[in-house]
């Protein structure tokens, strides 16, 4: 167990993700803490696990001074302050695919239950009634399903509705024709959906612009027959207007599982309906989903706390998880050029270039650049700099970034090249190790790992003895050495690779020697 980084996991986290943290890290559980307790005493922790019960409000965030990563044991992050943590440099992760299956076949089960009339039948023969006739339904079969929303589950939805021999139309502005073709579903507008849908059901992300995306207005020109479902997010069906649609029979009938406040208030409206079935968020609460959203972000912060990329990071771009393993060497090797052109650097740096040149430029690789911003940022500033914040704390300072990327690279299958203040520096992997090949024109292989001396110098015999001897007078080690040449005639370049911090008055006397133009130390692990 790492003492040194402490976890919170809150609301309820399933057993089998609490105790992959403890092989790993200390873990405190706290099934239910009120936002003051919240409040009290997130300071002391690393970590934080949540469901949908905490609210990760800015106000928390403000004093979570030690906290790295906030996990959502769940899919939607509503209740997690997605700009004050990005502020602060804090991940913020979910778990997109862990309940996928359940809020999948609960979204059906309520349409069955809604078509069917289930759970009102049920409640009747339970009070000891018997009534046939009441609770008549609807069959699926050649009905129209409207999907608002074509994710994951969405999706599922959809496969899930043709086998009943549902006609499947959706909206979703995010998605190509050639992706709902392949999932045999037709894309329209919401007007559409409203006009000639059966069936409605929406998995959409609550926000501004789907907060009341369906309200009176849009369920007047529903057909009077329209059932809908929300099993995504409570917000997006306008609730007040929705008991005012059944309660004058605009619409046949609803199944609701989420809600805009949770729990629902006991003199909500809906409450008091015979045609809307309501379950307490039931979407992911199956046994299954539980240990798998639990383990998914177990594992996505166990991954943060060891400086690994994590592909379920919602404020960073999202890269897919088989992408995102080749680009994390990389993304080591991007942090320590920012470090090296920043050592190289006189001046304050105000514009950066990254190029990008082979395979890897045809992925998603904009997170190259940020590693090297935060390179450039980390040992320039008291504050934690991240994969996260990185791009933030650059614009503040008014550092201006700009990419190139070819498919074409020279030498090498893959480098990154990093230029500002009229240096660049370039480098590769050698298998999964980054080396820098290239320092002002310069051909060399170095190690980015330890530190380093940059010395350009006059290319005469006795310039490595002259170096070598001044260090050693001074007890300094010297582990490698690297001296490349240039197309410029008479220079040369040393890199020597040391084993103990130089101190100025060394630094200044190795300046002063003759056939010394300048030493730039850089320091990759401090």
């Amino acid at each position: 167990m790492n003492n040194q980084f402490h976890i919170l996991a809150a609301d309820g986290i399933a057993n089998e993700g609490i105790e992959l943290l403890r092989k790993n890290f200390d873990v405190e559980v706290r099934d239910k803490i009120s936002h003051e307790e919240l409040l009290e005493v997130i300071p002391k922790f690393d970590a934080l696990i949540v469901r949908s019960a905490s609210k990760v409000t800015a106000d928390v965030i403000e004093r979570a001074t030690n906290l790295k990563i906030i996990g959502r044991a769940g899919v939607g992050v509503d209740n997690i302050d997605i700009q004050a943590a990005t502020e602060r440099g804090i991940i913020v992760i979910n778990s997109p695919d862990g309940n996928t299956i359940a809020a999948t076949e609960h979204t059906f089960a309520m349409m069955l239950a809604v078509s069917r009339n289930i759970p009102q039948a049920n409640q009747v023969m339970h009070s000891g009634g018997w009534d046939r006739k009441k609770f008549v339904g609807v069959e699926l079969r050649n009905k129209t399903l409207a999907i608002i929303g074509l994710g994951k589950i969405g999706a599922g939805v959809a496969k899930r509705a043709q086998s009943f021999d549902m006609n499947v139309i959706a909206y979703d502005p995010f998605v190509s024709a050639e992706r709902a073709k392949n999932l045999g579903v037709q894309l329209v507008n919401l007007e559409e959906i409203f006009r000639r849908a059966d069936f409605i059901t929406v998995h959409m992300p609550l926000t501004n612009s789907t907060r009341n995306m369906i309200s009176l207005a849009q369920m007047r020109t529903m057909k009077p027959t329209v059932r809908l479902i929300n099993c995504a997010r409570g917000g997006i069906i306008n609730e007040n207007d929705l008991a005012t649609a059944l309660q004058e029979k605009i619409i046949s009938g609803a199944a609701i599982d989420v809600f805009e406040n949770e729990p629902l208030a006991e003199n909500s409206p809906l409450r008091n309906l015979p045609n809307i079935i309501l379950t307490p968020h039931l979407g992911a609460s199956t046994v299954e989903a539980q240990i798998g959203v639990s383990v998914d972000v177990a594992k996505g912060i166990i991954d943060a706390l060891n400086d690994r990329p994590v592909a379920t990071a919602v404020n960073l771009p999202h890269i897919p998880s088989h992408i995102l393993e080749k680009l994390a060497p990389y993304l080591d090797l991007a942090e320590r050029l920012g470090r090296t052109i920043t050592g190289m650097s006189k001046e304050p740096i105000s514009s950066v270039q990254v190029k990008v040149n082979g395979a890897i430029a045809d992925m998603n690789s904009s997170l190259i650049s940020t590693a090297v911003l935060k390179g450039m940022l980390t040992t320039a500033l008291d504050t934690n700099v991240n994969l996260v914040n990185a791009n933030i704390l650059a614009a503040e300072r008014g550092i201006h970034l700009s990419e190139i990327k070819s498919s074409i690279a020279r030498d090498f299958s893959n480098v990154v090249t990093v230029s500002a203040n009229g240096n660049f520096v370039t480098g590769t992997l050698f298998g999964n190790e980054g080396r820098i090949v290239s320092i002002n024109n310069f051909r060399v292989d170095v190690d980015p790992h330890a530190r380093i001396l940059i010395c350009p110098h006059i290319n005469q015999p006795g310039v490595i003895g002259l170096v070598g001897t001044l260090l050693a007078k001074h007890n300094v080690n010297i582990s490698g050495m690297q001296v490349g040449k240039t197309a410029i005639e008479g220079t040369s370049l040393m890199v020597l690779t040391i084993d103990n911090p130089l101190p100025q008055n060394v630094l200044d006397e190795m300046k002063a020697l003759p056939p010394i133009f300048d030493v730039t130390p850089v320091a990759y692990d401090v």
